[in-house]
């Protein structure tokens, strides 16, 4: 049983708006779907209580590359396995419009989740992906995952984030492996 979702992204106004914070986006849709009440920052991250559904939300406050130090003082703070979580992040390897929910894996190259395996020392922990794809031109990575999405790419990442908010929705009512069929898609 989830009891909480992680939303990888990087704090700070700057950063709002980019494809590397879209795990942050699709955490604060399910923080209004579920009418979650934000508390106070606790275990270096802002947190989503939602009592009517036993579970918590949380948007790591640490950056990107050291989401595990946040993650691990999220386990610890809650009392929580590493199972009964799910991180939401952004994926270079997906094509936009994709989502991919796993019940466990490596980080796939990503920072944000290699910190996470480091620190929880271990790979065992259900994740969505949300793809970005990758730049078409040899712009730099760090620098495209921190770019904004095109105006032509935001109606395609809005109908993506609220999927990927409804999966959520389904693996908190049916769990992961009843969910993946649905979550797994590419949304036009």
């Amino acid at each position: 049983m989830i009891k909480a979702i992680i939303g990888l992204g990087n704090p700070g106004k700057q950063y709002e708006n980019t494809r590397h914070n879209v795990g942050f986006m699709v955490a604060d849709v399910v923080a209004s779907l579920l009418k979650c009440k934000k508390t106070k920052e606790k275990a270096f991250s802002h947190i989503y209580i939602c009592p009517d559904h036993d579970l918590i939300i949380a948007k790591p406050q640490t950056y990107m590359n050291n989401s595990g130090v946040a993650v691990k003082n999220i386990l610890e703070d809650f009392n929580l396995k590493p199972e009964e979580i799910l991180v939401v992040f952004d994926d270079l390897d997906l094509p936009l419009g994709t989502i991919r929910l796993r019940k466990k894996g490596s980080s796939g190259g990503h920072r944000g989740m290699k910190s996470i395996i480091e620190n929880i020392k271990t790979e065992n922990f259900p994740r969505l992906k949300i793809g970005i794809g990758r730049p078409a031109r040899k712009e730099d990575v760090a620098n495209y995952v921190l770019s904004p999405f095109s105006k032509d790419e935001k109606l395609l990442v809005e109908k993506v984030i609220q999927s990927a908010g409804q999966c959520l929705l389904n693996v908190l009512q049916y769990g992961v492996d009843n969910s993946m069929n649905m979550c797994n898609q590419k949304i036009v």
